[in-house]
């Protein structure tokens, strides 16, 4: 019986999954193929109104490498597996892994391990982020972070790749250690509904609704901690690489709340900004948490 090209597999794929996402249809045909895809949270900006915000994200898979840019980092997921899906159909040759994960049996391909977990247990996917590169170009080391329903683990490598992996194996550790078991069978907390900060009666957001958010000196990165502690909700910072037109720093603060709550921030410094960043979420924690 002939061997179907790659082509005819991506094919099939989609017309069997006429109402899934470029996400899981991307998933499955990697998996089958060997080679999880793998995204890389790339750019993350602010544009115009602090709640307006755009993301970047790279995804590679089988050795190729795609981008998608999105309002959200679910659309820029789906805009980046959309463009993989196509190249694959045009591109790929039958049995053609070129310089993507090698089809390594079980526990070395930690990325793919973590990659179908999430996918089993409905959890957001897991992000990697290139957080430091360091090192002479023919001795380069990576720090990744790899970041899963509000938890953080980092790895190094002589490349990105490796650093990947490495993320992934300690994500997977942690996550068996906050299970007690090689068994995982650890859950994230549950999301917080923005329209449900109305109702909220803890100390903290009630002392938030009768504070003024303009006393100056104020350290709004650890009011919004005590808050996020008591709501149960994560907090991410995301630094802005470019500066704005002003020299200032930039970054963005995101809530794990639902929907996802993105707030920008910018100051002197990357301290300032993140400060910023955390008075504005506060600001906007407010409005809601005051509405009648």
């Amino acid at each position: 019986m002939p061997k179907r090209s790659a082509d005819s597999r991506v094919a099939m794929a989609n017309q069997r999954c006429q109402e899934k996402t470029p996400v899981q249809i991307l998933h499955e045909y990697g998996i089958k193929m060997g080679s999880a895809p793998v995204y890389e949270l790339i750019q993350a900006q602010a544009e115009g109104d602090m709640h307006q915000s755009s993301f970047m994200f790279s995804v590679t898979i089988g050795g190729i490498t795609c981008k998608g840019r999105g309002s959200t980092k679910k659309a820029a997921k789906h805009e980046a597996a959309e463009a993989a899906l196509k190249l694959l159909k045009r591109d790929t040759q039958p049995n053609d892994r070129r310089d993507g994960l090698s089809p390594e049996a079980g526990e070395s391909n930690h990325v793919g391990v973590l990659q179908e977990l999430a996918m089993q247990r409905v959890w957001c996917l897991p992000e990697y982020v290139v957080c430091l590169e360091t090192g002479p170009d023919h001795m380069k080391e990576f720090t990744v972070t790899c970041r899963l329903e509000g938890l953080e683990e980092s790895g190094t490598g002589s490349s990105k790749r490796l650093a990947r992996r490495a993320a992934a194996e300690r994500m997977l550790g942690k996550l068996q250690s906050l299970s007690g078991s090689p068994e995982i069978t650890w859950s994230p907390p549950s999301r917080v509904y923005v329209e449900s900060l109305r109702q909220a009666t803890g100390e903290k957001i009630s002392l938030l609704r009768r504070t003024p958010l303009s006393i100056p000196n104020t350290d709004y990165i650890q009011m919004l901690l005590e808050i996020s502690l008591e709501l149960g909700f994560q907090v991410t910072y995301i630094g802005i690489d470019e500066l704005t037109v002003n020299g200032q720093y930039q970054c963005l603060v995101e809530l794990s709340t639902r929907p996802v709550t993105v707030c920008h921030g910018t100051g002197m410094t990357s301290s300032n900004a993140h400060n910023t960043a955390a008075h504005n979420a506060l600001q906007y924690i407010k409005m809601v948490a005051s509405k009648l």
